[in-house]
């Protein structure tokens, strides 16, 4: 019985999907955006931002890397034209020194290096995809890097927030075609990017999806946090959608990776790193 009832839902979700991509596909040849049945834009697809705001949010020249006597140029930050409206991010003066302290050691202490949650707006324009499967009173974000997610609750307020999480607590509602999301209880250690940009427990992002075109979105999401900047402020930038037959969103289980980072001290002596190699034994 419980196969069966498998087998249903993985029909389910394959005729899911091959409605969104044939309406999608439509909705492009037509030149509108996709709709629900209740005439809502249709976010659902899978999405990937092209910036290199993950280096870093503000505007900044190509510089040299970590370890540039080791990677060389591979190890190097490329130039980007940043993401923040206006240029720059308007620290209060003890958040912008901690800002550059962070900035100092940032491959130690990105978050990130230890495989966290990278928490909101940074999940949105990290260089890994992110699915958005919608429905009428909720909508399920799911992010590649370090298999994160987060479900957002739509026209549901009574819904708050009962302990901070690592991607926080996504309330939203419709204004017009525009899906505005509000996410607070967030975990204060996650970074906006690898420049040690950041933020305190107070911070409140207000995220505006707005379906510009079949496979294009624009995203804006406004950083409110008084104990660490001086007014709020505001990021931007487009979202594509995958259009490839074959996209999916493939595994990035990086806690395995970032074992060695956090407990390789303590590793006994002779002991190898990963999993043992497995030893097949032949019964005869």
């Amino acid at each position: 019985m419980k196969t069966l009832i498998q087998k249903q839902i993985a029909k389910l979700g394959l005729f899911t999907l091959v409605g969104i991509f044939s309406i999608t596909q439509a909705a492009a040849q037509s030149g509108e955006i996709p709709r629900t049945p209740s005439g809502k834009p249709d976010l659902s697809g899978i999405w990937q931002a092209m910036t290199s705001a993950h280096y870093d949010v503000e505007p900044h020249a190509a510089s040299e890397g970590p370890h540039p006597g080791l990677m060389g140029a591979l190890s190097a930050t490329p130039a980007g034209l940043g993401i923040v409206e206006g240029g720059r991010i308007p620290y209060n003066e003890q958040s912008l020194r901690v800002r550059d302290a962070n900035k100092a050691s940032a491959l130690e202490n990105d978050p990130l290096t230890k495989c966290y949650m990278p928490g909101v707006p940074r999940a949105n324009y990290m260089p890994f995809p992110f699915q958005i499967v919608q429905s009428e009173g909720v909508i399920l974000m799911a992010y590649e890097v370090a298999e994160s997610n987060r479900i957002v609750y739509v026209d549901q307020p009574e819904l708050e927030s009962q302990v901070d999480a690592w991607m926080g607590h996504s309330n939203a509602h419709w204004e017009g075609d525009t899906l505005v999301v509000r996410v607070s209880g967030q975990m204060p250690d996650t970074w906006f990017d690898r420049s040690g940009n950041h933020h305190s427990y107070e911070m409140v992002v207000e995220e505006r999806w707005n379906l510009i075109g079949a496979d294009h979105v624009q995203y804006e999401a406004t950083i409110t946090d008084p104990n660490t900047f001086t007014a709020p402020w505001t990021i931007s930038f487009p979202l594509y959608r995958h259009v490839a037959d074959n996209m999916q969103l493939l595994e990035f289980k990086c806690a395995e990776f970032s074992e060695e980072f956090l407990y390789g001290e303590w590793r006994k002596p002779g002991t190898p790193r990963g999993n043992p190699p497995q030893i097949s034994v032949s019964l005869v």
